[in-house]
């Protein structure tokens, strides 16, 4: 990947994460679950340092920074997409947020594998996780929420 490339990925990157905000700030708003109402407001506030983070793209940020693995439950993988309606249901809005995560999982993966700079690896390897951590977070809430009620 070229350095204009990788400018344009990241500027793109910036614009999802942007979304993704204005997407969970939505979402506390329509839940009546105070439970998922922080955890939305909590993603909200992730995806804003994700943001930053890409904004200030710094090599020393990222020596620190440890990458943990976690588990994909797949649960959004199976379901079907749909489009963001404030009239949706709590699992409908579940489902949205499950397709958007793996959305942005998936972009990070793909950015990942199409760099060999080890620092912007390590950039896109925190976000895949970041990412893989909502997903898990929402499968989670879904699958006790919609799944065990059935």
């Amino acid at each position: 990947m070229d350095i204009d490339s990788l400018k344009k990925s990241i500027e793109f990157a910036i614009e999802k994460e942007r979304e993704a905000v204005d997407f969970y700030t939505q979402c506390s708003k329509l839940t009546t679950r105070s439970g998922m109402k922080k955890a939305f407001l909590e993603m909200a506030d992730e995806e804003k340092r994700h943001v930053k983070m890409l904004e200030n793209f710094k090599q020393e940020k990222l020596d620190s920074v440890k990458i943990k693995n976690t588990p994909d439950l797949k649960i959004g993988d199976y379901l079907v997409d749909m489009k963001f309606d404030p009239s949706m249901s709590y699992n409908e809005l579940l489902i949205l947020a499950m397709k958007r995560e793996e959305a942005s999982h998936n972009l990070y993966t793909n950015l990942l594998q199409g760099t060999e700079d080890e620092n912007i690896k390590r950039l896109f390897q925190m976000l895949v996780q970041e990412e893989l951590k909502h997903k898990n977070r929402l499968e989670k809430e879904y699958d006790d929420f919609v799944l065990k009620d059935n």
